[in-house]
């Protein structure tokens, strides 16, 4: 979700960026054989690569969500605020409650009704489909002040 977050608001909220040939082998990254200087719980980027882009958060263990490869292309450091990492954990909770395909609020229709049958469509929602209420639509007041344009 946090990838999906920084790219809706164009905010990536890079610290430094490591462009060149890079390696990603047994769950670590590589520039020269050595592995990048990050702290550990920084998060950073994969920009350019066939199997891993994306961000990831740095830890003393090999990160088992990385495919091994080598490509030419970026490792951003990042400086993600904690308001950002807590919105994008809320954003998780809020689409695990409401977009599920039986939830009301991804329905098309305010109302609707049997016999000589009746359906009011709903007029909000969002252009990404469907008639229902989108995280970004849900969260945009507090996803504005961090937004890139």
């Amino acid at each position: 979700m946090l990838n999906e977050l920084c790219h809706e608001i164009k905010n990536w909220f890079e610290q430094s960026k490591i462009i060149g040939d890079i390696e990603v082998k047994d769950g670590a990254v590589l520039i020269n054989g050595e592995p990048i200087t990050i702290q550990i719980g920084q998060y950073f980027r994969i920009v350019g690569s066939v199997f891993n882009d994306g961000i990831y958060k740095y830890t003393e263990e090999p990160i088992t969500d990385l495919t091994d490869e080598v490509y030419h292309g970026g490792v951003w450091l990042l400086a993600i605020p904690k308001e950002i990492i807590s919105l994008s954990d809320d954003i998780d909770a809020w689409k695990a409650k409401y977009m599920s395909a039986d939830s009301v609020a991804m329905s098309p229709y305010n109302s609707e009704s049997f016999g000589s049958y009746s359906y009011s469509k709903s007029t909000g929602g969002d252009s990404a489909g469907g008639g229902g209420t989108s995280w970004q639509s849900t969260f945009a007041s507090q996803l504005n002040k961090w937004r890139k344009i």
